[in-house]
């Protein structure tokens, strides 16, 4: 985060100056990375909220009692979120739902777009595993009236349900409702709106402040020249470029 804003004062202390590009030494530049100040409770607070975020308990756990930060929703409501989140990249939808009941029945019911997606991804599996009768069934119970209800819903049905037309389903327009990307993408959307309801931010903070980095890094690189992250695993300042 240090460096973060260092480069959005550098940045506005450029704006004012001459159109050719300020080169600024690493030695300056370290200087003004010294001079931000960021405490460590802070930092830590960003880590536990990310390790939180993306339901690693253990690695949590651990956290809270090496630096004695508190996360701010009960640990065990994360082992149950994974549990969710496992059944749907599993394909065991029945299961996903119904666990998301026993942790909170308001989820689903005040979220008709997620239960239809819970559905969907149901109606996926069932084609998946050749159950074509059933599949049908389900189809035309379960979400035929959703669709009905909502021009989207019935799209993404038809969509859906179009998967039956072709031999070659994986070469079809709509083959990629059967790859794995089309699970995680319903299992995030399920992960989210548990934690929304848990009062939890859907997002881990982190990675935001990383694409505000290289943005703010973007941004500074047409006015002056600078040492910069180019690699944000090693964080390694590289000297500018004169």
């Amino acid at each position: 985060m240090s460096l973060f804003w260092s480069v959005i004062r550098q940045l506005a202390e450029i704006e004012a100056m001459a159109t050719s590009k300020k080169v600024i030494t690493r030695d300056e530049w370290e200087k003004k990375l010294n001079d931000v100040k960021i405490r460590k409770e802070d930092m830590n607070k960003l880590v536990m909220n990310f390790l939180v975020t993306e339901g690693y308990v253990d690695a949590a756990e651990k956290f809270r009692m090496e630096s004695g930060t508190e996360p701010d929703i009960d640990l065990a409501t994360i082992t149950d979120r994974m549990a969710v989140k496992k059944a749907v990249q599993s394909g065991n939808v029945e299961d996903a739902i119904e666990k998301v009941n026993d942790l909170n029945p308001e989820i689903l019911d005040t979220n008709p777009q997620l239960f239809f997606h819970l559905q969907q991804q149901r109606l996926i599996e069932l084609i998946r595993n050749g159950k074509i009768e059933e599949a049908l069934e389900f189809a035309q119970e379960e979400l035929a009236p959703r669709g009905e209800e909502n021009q989207s819903f019935l799209e993404e049905l038809e969509r859906t349900v179009a998967l039956l037309a072709f031999e070659d389903v994986k070469n079809s327009p709509v083959g990629d409702l059967l790859d794995i990307s089309q699970r995680l993408k319903t299992a995030s959307e399920v992960n989210a709106a548990i934690l929304t309801s848990q009062s939890h931010e859907k997002d881990p903070k982190l990675p935001s402040l990383l694409r505000m980095l290289l943005w703010a890094q973007n941004q500074l690189d047409e006015k002056a020249a600078y040492p910069r992250i180019t690699d944000l695993f090693t964080a390694t300042l590289e000297d500018p470029a004169v």
